[in-house]
């Protein structure tokens, strides 16, 4: 992350090299629009060259990585399943996994929240778009999450590790290969009780393995395996790591969280529900500025699939374009005082005065999240019930180090004393 601190000082548009890899960092908000936007110029760059290097893929047919018409006809597939009409269907299974948890917690309990927020995601996103109870496949579903985060750790050895193919029987590759053949298990049998069962289930799975009548299209059991390791991992661990620093903000923030309680107290007479999520615009604020100073991608990539020009500067095909949230986000060009913890610049008259894309947590164009609203109503159920069940004390340090994985991590757990209302 320093590096691109570093690099953002030579400019905008800046070249940079890496072993087999030729690359731009772009650091103003016009230039990553026309990056993002540009369908046909630019698609997700899927580290082909570190594939054939390390001799290891993640997900290669889920929608992270597909392009082209691949991609097109997933995201087709998949869209309507996160329609805003039917994410208000999800709202009381988020509203009963938060106040289970909280329930499971004794006063005065030491907690480790980043962990603590996990769980709770992946129970959410697992009865929410799978229909299925975590059960004896939470702690494989735990584990394979862990291990892809740890094999793209890029701090200290872990950058060194990295470069190691996955036939070098390291302690790393070891774990990975292990948990991951757990995964594959687990994801079988998941699509073989589907498939025993066709009329018991109206998830995101079972849609999955339907035929899709207008256009002919069906998924492979490959590309249903790459889709659950995205859902189910990437998923549950980018809204668990904004809860964890929003709460880790407002631990070291008491009037902004005084704010938080006071609209939660005076807008809402018990749980949220899809209705409210309107009327609480302290909560959002409060949720957007965590993603702004803690971006759980941290980062995002991007290939010219052409020969074209960004920000004066030519780009060759096959230029690596890298979009460093971390740094842009922290840019006082487009926030004063940065480094500050201020939920109040994202009102609406305040978000007006910002180029589009001097912030972007979920991307934006056509590869934008595609659980963008689905994790910003996880957020705005869950920040309100542990407001008004819950106070935090801050065990940790209020700015911790953090790790360049899978997704950005607090690089020591966050640890927190609960004290239940």
């Amino acid at each position: 992350m320093g590096f691109f601190d570093e690099l953002a000082e030579y400019g905008d548009v800046v070249h940079c090299e890496f072993p087999r890899i030729d690359a731009v960092a772009v650091f103003h908000p016009e230039y990553i629009g026309d990056v993002l936007l540009g369908q046909g110029t630019y698609e997700r760059w899927n580290f082909d060259e570190l594939k054939e290097l390390l001799d290891y893929e993640i997900a290669p047919r889920g929608l992270t990585f597909t392009r082209g018409e691949e991609w097109k006809q997933q995201r087709h597939f998949l869209q309507p399943m996160f329609g805003l009409d039917r994410l208000e269907g999800f709202s009381s299974a988020m509203v009963a996994a938060t106040e289970r948890l909280v329930d499971q917690w004794d006063d005065g309990e030491e907690i480790v929240l980043n962990e603590e927020f996990s769980r709770l995601t992946l129970s959410i996103l697992t009865n929410s778009l799978f229909d299925f109870d975590l059960g004896e496949n939470r702690q494989v579903i735990t584990d394979a999450a862990d291990e892809l985060q740890t094999m793209a750790d890029m701090s200290g050895f872990g950058a060194v590790e990295m470069l190691l193919p996955s036939w070098v029987p390291t302690h790393r590759n070891r774990r990975y290969t292990q948990a991951m053949d757990a995964f594959d298990a687990t994801v079988e049998t998941l699509i073989e009780q589907r498939r025993a069962n066709p009329d018991e289930y109206e998830d995101l799975l079972t849609m999955m393995l339907e035929k899709e009548d207008d256009h002919e299209y069906s998924m492979s059991d490959e590309e249903i395996h790459d889709h659950l390791i995205t859902f189910l991992i990437a998923g549950h661990e980018t809204t668990a790591m904004a809860l964890t620093f929003t709460w880790l903000l407002l631990g070291s923030n008491p009037e902004d969280y005084d704010r938080l309680e006071t609209e939660v107290t005076t807008v809402l007479d018990g749980p949220p529900t899809a209705d409210d999520l309107s009327d609480l615009p302290v909560t959002e604020h409060v949720a957007k500025e965590a993603m702004r100073m803690y971006p759980p991608a941290g980062m995002l990539f991007r290939e010219a699939t052409e020969e074209t020009e960004l920000g004066g500067y030519r780009i060759p095909e096959g230029t690596k374009v890298l979009l460093p949230q971390f740094t842009v986000h922290a840019d006082d060009r487009w926030f004063d005082a940065p480094e500050e913890f201020r939920p109040e610049r994202f009102s609406e008259d305040r978000s007006d005065q910002r180029p589009d894309f001097a912030y972007f947590p979920f991307g934006g164009g056509p590869h934008q999240c595609i659980g963008m609203h689905f994790a910003m109503m996880e957020l705005k159920h869950i920040i309100p019930i542990l407001a008004r069940r819950v106070d935090f004390e801050l065990l940790s340090s209020p700015e911790p180090e953090v790790n360049m994985e899978l997704t950005l991590q607090p690089s020591e757990d966050v640890r927190m004393r609960v004290h239940k209302r």
